[in-house]
């Protein structure tokens, strides 16, 4: 018998491929933080590369380029030179965001998997057990606790199995779930040297690709607010940036719950991310505007909004990127009127919060 020789294992150097899935990542990230420009993006990576020797002798930065090329992540316009992203390259964003904000999720197969605290028609067994109803599926029988009651009830001697011993796992209850999430791109989003808009953007298309992938029946609607609010699609994500804008909360709430009362759907909600106070309201042409403190006029006009949303059931969780004590009063004000939430997030925590809050998906006045 010769048995086994072990050695030393030496894992192989890495390629070409490997390489450009490398700089793709660091390209994805420059794309999101130059509003979707590719020359920037590639103008920006180059110079990383002067500065830290992202690539080698063998794969250079215009090898990148042409793979991204060959492989349908950007393209270029015949004879203008202009170069711009792809469908392809828009979806692999959404996806590296999930992965960096999210975490690895597994594709679910069926939509509207928001556990409620409910049993019910569904599709997950939970570890309630009662007993059989006329209608309940084969696969719900729980034979442990079956046979168990046929032997109690009917003895051992002669296997006796009768309707009335038959027990169900009871299934768990699930929804589908409308959300609108509302991205502040007032100029405060940039100021004081910090990136807000980026992470924001991020998180936002994170959440897209985790509804599409695991929520498909869910439906997410994008609101972006300055002076005025408007909807933009996912796919315009990655372009979005700051404007010379105040801040109109109460624009970008109405558009919500326009969105959300065309929904059919039993749960809806929003999600608010924004770093600072409202300070404009639009009334007929006029803008009326205040960014020295927060104004009564406007306070009150969103503070009577969140009661709306809190009538028509509409929770808003708002995300505050700022630590200013007073911003933090007017946010508790706003979250006790609507019977919401409020997180005060920095950057780096901004997704989880997300997450968290978007999975929970606690309803307290969900009936069934």
């Amino acid at each position: 018998m010769l048995g086994h020789h072990f050695s030393k294992y030496i894992p192989e150097e890495q390629g070409a491929n490997s390489k450009f899935d490398q700089l793709l990542s660091i390209f994805q990230q420059l794309l999101l933080m130059s509003s979707g420009n590719v020359s920037d993006a590639m103008s920006w990576l180059s110079e990383l590369d002067r500065r830290y020797n992202l690539t080698s002798d063998q794969y250079g930065i215009g090898d990148f380029y042409d793979e991204l090329k060959r492989k349908g992540y950007i393209t270029e316009k015949d004879g203008e030179g202009q170069v711009s992203m792809t469908a392809k390259s828009e979806q692999s964003i959404r996806k590296s965001a999930l992965e960096e904000i999210f975490g690895k999720l597994k594709r679910s197969k069926s939509g509207g998997n928001h556990h409620t605290p409910f049993t019910g028609a569904g599709d997950e067994l939970s570890s309630d057990v009662r007993s059989y109803q006329f209608g309940d599926t084969l696969d719900q029988i729980s034979m442990t606790e079956s046979i168990k009651n046929a032997q109690v009830n009917h003895g051992i001697g002669d296997f006796t199995l009768m309707e009335n011993d038959l027990e169900v796992v009871e299934k768990e209850q699930k929804t589908t779930t409308s959300t609108v999430m509302m991205i502040d791109i007032s100029h405060s989003m940039i100021l004081y040297g910090e990136d807000r808009i980026t992470p924001a953007k991020k998180v936002a298309l994170a959440l897209a690709e985790l509804i599409k992938t695991k929520y498909p029946k869910d439906s997410l609607e994008i609101i972006v607010f300055g002076n005025d609010a408007w909807q933009i699609q996912i796919k315009d994500l990655p372009f979005l940036e700051v404007g010379p804008y105040h801040t109109n909360t109460v624009a970008g709430i109405e558009l919500a719950m326009d969105l959300l009362r065309r929904k059919k759907t039993r749960n809806k909600q929003i999600f608010m991310i924004t770093d600072g106070k409202p300070t404009c309201l639009k009334e007929g042409i006029r803008y009326y505007k205040n960014s020295f403190g927060l104004d009564r006029k406007i306070v009150s006009k969103t503070l009577t909004l969140a009661a709306q949303c809190r009538r028509l059931d509409i929770p808003v969780t708002t995300f505050m990127i700022a630590s200013d004590p007073y911003l933090k009063e007017f946010v508790q004000k706003f979250t006790k009127v609507n019977n919401g939430r409020a997180y005060y997030s920095n950057l780096q925590g901004l997704g989880g919060f997300v997450l968290e809050d978007f999975q929970r998906n606690r309803r307290k006045n969900f009936k069934n």
